[in-house]
């Protein structure tokens, strides 16, 4: 169960910290917001799932996978591997470890 956390947590920083880049580096003001409002989502799921709540995993399953969506598309979009290619890879392997979660629950 705590690498699905694990797994959310840092998920979940990094799309705070890509958003902090991408404002820092573009003065995009929508990947400082879409970054802040993701990660935080991703860490109240994982602090929910410490304290033994299903829902936790579900949300962070769904924030996941909206997130892994996005970056998909953006890397077809850009064709750059940074932060889009990086970002989806990170975000199958986070997928797979709460898929596996959620098969297990059930």
């Amino acid at each position: 169960m705590y690498i699905g956390i694990v797994a959310t947590i840092a998920y979940g920083i990094l799309a705070i910290l890509g958003g902090i880049i991408g404002y820092r580096s573009a003065s995009s003001k929508v990947s400082l917001i879409s970054g802040s409002i993701s990660g935080l989502s991703l860490i109240a799921a994982a602090v929910a799932q410490l304290q033994g709540q299903t829902w936790g995993l579900i949300l962070a399953t769904v924030v996941t996978g909206l997130l892994l969506v996005v970056f998909m598309f953006r890397l077809a979009k850009t064709r750059k591997f940074m932060p889009a290619g990086l970002m989806s890879i990170l975000g199958i392997v986070a997928l797979g470890v709460m898929m596996t979660q959620l098969v297990a629950l059930k």
